[in-house]
């Protein structure tokens, strides 16, 4: 284990920092251009970078290359084609319905974009960078521009979290109109629960993309934290006992483990984008006009 990287704070790593050479500059007493800040931008380049590649590749070509021309290339545009086709027809169509292709490009946007932030935080960004650093400045300061994982950051959850809950109530208005907005809020209730229900439905408005927020913060950091704990444990077994061999054989054993929880990660990377995406769907779906009962009851039972 390199010393220099060893942390006795498991979430040394997780912790948002100002972005190296920019320490002198500050907004309103904080710092004005962090390490999350810029991974945000990288997130963002790269999954435009990568959908605007795979959308020409997936797009119907010229008619002079005959049935070639409706044919993917590319393994990473067949994925995105895949996976795109299935969010549409099995995840979001089935909740919004003729609303589906209104909303859908936003929510394939909040999915990728997320999915791009988690995955580009389980790359070791931040310790390469201090590596380097400290190699090649010999300095003690730890070196980074950008890196770690921007959804662990409970103000980007927060952020990603408010643009949904204003598409949401917009689309209330819209489809609702006031009326049906507060109409809504009483849930159907007889009139002597409405001082219960009102301040209920009220509060949920804001308890539902909260919960999104805290949802991705929480499973963001603690993926990375348990990462953290499992390669402390050889540094703890060398304080402990100054023995190598006890030192390389607790090492090896937390690498393994923390190899294993990596896979899971990257599931788990996958899982909270779409969850994200999937009940942001379905707070829309409910703040939509159904025309008919059975809408509701499929809403009801793609929520569940």
């Amino acid at each position: 284990m390199i010393p220099f990287l060893a942390s006795n704070n498991p979430i040394h790593h997780i912790l948002d920092k100002q972005v190296s050479g920019t320490e002198t500059f500050t907004l309103f007493g904080r710092p004005g251009f962090t390490i999350h800040m810029a991974s945000l931008l990288l997130a963002g380049i790269v999954t435009f970078i990568i959908l605007r590649y795979s959308a020409r590749r997936i797009a119907v070509g010229d008619q002079n290359e005959g049935t070639q021309r409706y044919l993917t290339t590319g393994r990473i545009p067949q994925l995105i084609e895949v996976i795109t086709l299935y969010m549409r027809d099995s995840v979001i169509k089935p909740v919004l319905g003729k609303d589906t292709n209104r909303f859908l490009p936003y929510l394939l946007s909040v999915f990728y974009f997320i999915l791009a932030c988690n995955l580009l935080g389980m790359i070791p960004f931040v310790d390469i960078q201090t590596v380097i650093g400290k190699v090649t400045t010999q300095s003690e300061v730890d070196w980074a521009v950008f890196g770690g994982t921007a959804t662990s950051n409970i103000n980007v959850t927060i952020g990603l979290a408010l643009v949904s809950f204003l598409v949401i109530q917009l689309h209330a208005f819209k489809s609702l109109g006031i009326g049906g907005w507060a109409h809504h809020l009483t849930g159907g209730a007889p009139l002597y629960l409405l001082p219960i229900m009102l301040p209920i439905e009220f509060m949920g408005i804001f308890i539902k993309p909260a919960a999104l927020a805290i949802r991705l913060f929480a499973n963001m950091v603690g993926g990375h934290t348990m990462l953290a704990v499992l390669t402390m444990f050889g540094m703890m077994a060398f304080e402990a006992t100054s023995s190598w061999f006890l030192t390389g054989s607790v090492g090896l054993v937390s690498t393994i483990a923390a190899v294993i929880i990596s896979f899971l990660e990257l599931f788990v990377a996958f899982l909270q984008a779409f969850i994200f995406m999937f009940l942001t769907t379905v707070f829309i779906g409910q703040m939509s006009s159904h025309d008919e009962e059975h809408d509701s009851h499929g809403l009801e039972a793609a929520a569940h």
